[in-house]
């Protein structure tokens, strides 16, 4: 078999939200995932591999090369691909353009979380940060909620108005608590270490989504909005022990891992979801290289039925 090639120009119009979120979940029902991650350094570069192996799907590797010093030769800081193998022999199926994936397993990945969580009446959405994320943020919701209102509140006034000057339904939050107490839907991709959401500015019914800690050392909720909500992660294996958003009120006692209410492999049974109108749901995206396989097999599919 041909190995394809798949770029995100051509690849990207093939490619849908809503299926997406159905090849996730349908994912989550195959045996779970093994994963693994490797770093390589020289000086500030990064070499960055992950891999994920499920059976019934097959492997991939997902590797990224950071260069911080490429914007000074007008180069891209990061690049990369994912190789995806046949679950059967192991043979190469495709190589993905990492983008891509990226782009869409990290969106994505939030859409299902609040295909389950958030209220279907929301009406107000707030992304917090305007980065290439929230601009993906701002696409994946959109599809799920097209006729909601959306609010971008970014530390950088000049950053929020670039945003809300894409999208015609965009506005710039000026207050960031005010636009939170507002929200129905606060999705936050930030690179914060001091947290930006206070949970004194929630509301019930509200569903939170956090993206942007992705170290030990990051958090973008305080640990009140942790105690009010109930808190659900795309994957244990992947959250706790590693991303700090979850661990450092672990470690504190701030919140027990019987807290953690369920993960993605916790769809089938029932117990990814909101029980009332009433309650505060919180999500933490993780990510995971399990994630990155499921997304390039999707977009695979996609590609060959073009």
């Amino acid at each position: 078999m041909t190995t394809e090639i798949i770029p995100f120009a051509e690849a990207e119009p093939l490619l849908d939200w809503a299926a997406l979120t159905q090849a996730l979940a349908a994912g989550h029902e195959l045996p779970r995932a093994e994963i693994r991650d490797i770093f390589l350094r020289r000086g500030p570069d990064t070499l960055l591999s992950r891999a994920a192996w499920i059976d019934g799907m097959g492997s991939a590797v997902k590797t990224a090369t950071i260069f911080p010093g490429n914007p000074a030769q007008d180069k891209p800081t990061v690049n990369g691909a994912v190789n995806l193998y046949s679950d059967s022999d192991g043979t190469l199926e495709a190589i993905v353009d990492f983008h891509l994936v990226t782009k869409w397993k990290t969106a994505g990945d939030s859409l299902l979380a609040a295909s389950r969580l958030a209220r279907p009446d929301s009406e107000v959405i707030l992304i917090v940060g305007a980065g290439s994320v929230g601009h993906s943020l701002y696409e994946a919701y959109s599809s799920l909620f097209p006729g909601a209102r959306f609010l971008v509140w970014n530390r950088s006034a000049a950053g929020a108005a670039r945003m809300a000057s894409a999208f015609s339904d965009v506005s710039v939050a000026p207050d960031l608590e005010a636009a939170v107490r507002q929200a129905d839907i606060v999705a936050s991709a930030t690179m914060t270490q001091t947290p930006l959401i206070k949970g004194a500015w929630l509301r019930p019914g509200q569903h939170i989504d956090l993206i942007g800690a992705y170290r030990s050392d990051m958090r973008e909720a305080d640990d009140t909005a942790l105690r009010l909500a109930r808190i659900f992660v795309d994957s244990r294996a992947t959250t706790l022990g590693h991303i700090g958003e979850i661990q450092i009120p672990l470690d504190q006692g701030v919140i027990s891992e019987a807290d953690i209410v369920a993960d993605y492999y916790d769809l089938k049974s029932g117990g990814f979801a909101r029980r009332s109108a009433e309650e505060i749901t919180l999500f933490k995206n993780g990510g995971g290289a399990h994630l990155d396989l499921m997304t390039s097999r999707y977009v695979l599919e996609a590609w060959r039925r073009r």
